[in-house]
């Protein structure tokens, strides 16, 4: 059951750092075009948009920072490396980060073409993040 539940405000912070220091870049959806991009895309899931050289990984996050996230394929396997390194001991770490972790990681990323407006959607991500 635990795949259901939305990830906690601690696994999202640290998520969200994760996410930065793997260079993700932070895209603050402050804007009527970033509320909608926002909203287009599954919270808390990797969107693949683009191929080869323009291929960005996205990924919307509704609760902690409303923003979106995108990166390049070198930043989500930076991520996926970040991510799946033993966490150690800390005070301040919830005790159900590990569950949550694997609620995050859980799935594939999804294909843009797969959110049943891509071109939209495209459309909106370039006007916030103009050079990807």
């Amino acid at each position: 059951m635990a795949a259901a539940e939305a990830p906690g405000r601690p696994s999202l912070e640290k998520n969200s750092f994760y996410l930065s220091s793997a260079g993700f870049r932070v895209q603050v959806a402050n804007d009527p075009a970033g509320q909608k991009a926002l909203r287009a895309l599954p919270a808390h899931r990797f969107v693949i948009n683009g191929a080869g050289e323009a291929l960005r990984y996205l990924y919307a996050e509704p609760e902690h920072c409303v923003c979106i996230f995108v990166g390049t394929q070198q930043a989500y396997d930076r991520y996926l490396e970040i991510a799946r390194q033993p966490l150690k001991p800390a005070d301040d770490v919830a005790p159900d980060y590990k569950t949550q972790a694997g609620v995050l990681l859980s799935g594939q990323p999804l294909r843009q073409s797969t959110l049943g407006d891509p071109t939209t959607l495209s459309d909106y991500l370039s006007t916030l993040y103009p050079h990807y």
